[in-house]
């Protein structure tokens, strides 16, 4: 399906009375941990979002900070989590933070992308409450949460045994998504097409700008990812004048904006060691690691098939013929960081 322009702004003030999340009603200046029912498990077990909702009491916007639409992707939960616990959000100028920590229970306990019949909460968008696990998870964010938010910030990490380096990902026609990332100044910033079915697809639908943090990979906390996350978080917060200075620092390094993206893959099965990682600059046709068998009787270098920077690299150390390597971001400018009010 064609991409259609995110640039329309919502009809929408910003709210002066009650919020309503799951049902609950939260008014402003008032905190509240909304706990959403999604099912129960085959032991009778109950499975609950937890959904942490701060409000200012000024009215502003409301933002949605969530992690863990895939259960094994815990920088993402990590991050959400060291917000709340530092207590950012009780200290807001204005508006309403909407935070879920970790939104796909049940593949967080069983270290898991997915839910027990195999499907994708990101793919399962905007979900009936008729189906399995996955599509009343995206039914419960769809319809009881998205409507009252006016922007979101989605944490991730690469899946597997892939590292992302820290970036953002944007829909390439959203003019607000692109100057909130601006914002959030991550390492690096890619236009990415919206996937049908995906948070992104809702978020397009409603008109509300979106950010999909990547950083790290899947089961493994990475401080660096994490530190970013949080930073890019409180600069968002701050642009839209809803945190006060002594809460975040200006960026002191551009990020690095793409237009494409290619993946190196694997010519063939073997032991694979990379030389170069994520982050790094690369020109075509460089070295970027090696591939051999496990007798030493052959070994095959793996090349650089764009000039540009490794967006991802993967960490698993046996690999089969296919299998993706390598992320490089290409057709790239720099942006230098915007400053951010004091």
């Amino acid at each position: 399906m064609p991409e259609r322009s995110g640039t329309k702004k919502k009809v929408r003030r910003y709210k002066k009375g009650p919020l309503t999340i799951g049902g609950q009603q939260v008014a402003p200046g008032e905190q509240a941990v909304v706990k959403i029912d999604v099912g129960r498990l085959p032991s009778d077990s109950p499975i609950h979002i937890n959904v942490f909702v701060h409000r200012s009491s000024k009215p502003g916007p409301v933002a949605l900070i969530m992690g863990g639409v895939h259960g094994d992707e815990i920088n993402g939960v990590e991050i959400v989590r060291r917000a709340l616990d530092t207590r950012m959000f009780d200290h807001l100028l204005r508006g309403t933070v909407v935070a879920i920590p970790l939104l796909n229970v049940h593949g967080f306990i069983h270290f898991s992308r997915e839910v027990p019949d195999g499907k994708d909460v990101n793919r399962s968008f905007p979900g009936n409450m008729r189906g399995s696990l996955a599509s009343r998870v995206a039914r419960i964010v769809s319809r009881t949460i998205m409507p009252e938010i006016d922007f979101v910030i989605d944490y991730h990490t690469g899946g597997g045994s892939r590292y992302n380096h820290p970036q953002v990902r944007y829909s390439r026609l959203s003019i607000p998504s692109l100057t909130l990332a601006r914002h959030f100044a991550p390492p690096f910033i890619i236009k990415k097409p919206i996937i049908r079915k995906s948070l992104r697809q809702v978020a397009r639908d409603l008109a509300i700008p979106i950010l999909i943090y990547e950083g790290g990979e899947a089961l493994r906390l990475d401080g660096f990812a994490i530190t970013k996350g949080l930073q890019g978080m409180r600069r968002v917060l701050a642009h839209k004048r809803m945190l006060a200075p002594h809460w975040y620092e200006q960026a002191d390094e551009p990020s690095v904006l793409f237009d494409k993206t290619s993946w190196v893959r694997a010519s063939s099965a073997g032991i694979f060691t990379w030389s170069k990682r994520s982050g790094m600059k690369v020109r075509k046709s460089e070295p970027l690691g090696t591939i051999t068998d496990p007798f030493g009787s052959r070994k095959i270098v793996v090349l650089a098939n764009r000039s540009g920077y490794i967006l991802g690299h993967n960490n698993a150390s046996v690999v089969n013929q296919g299998d993706a390597l390598f992320n490089i971001g290409y057709q790239f400018r720099i942006l230098e960081p915007k400053a951010l009010p004091r």
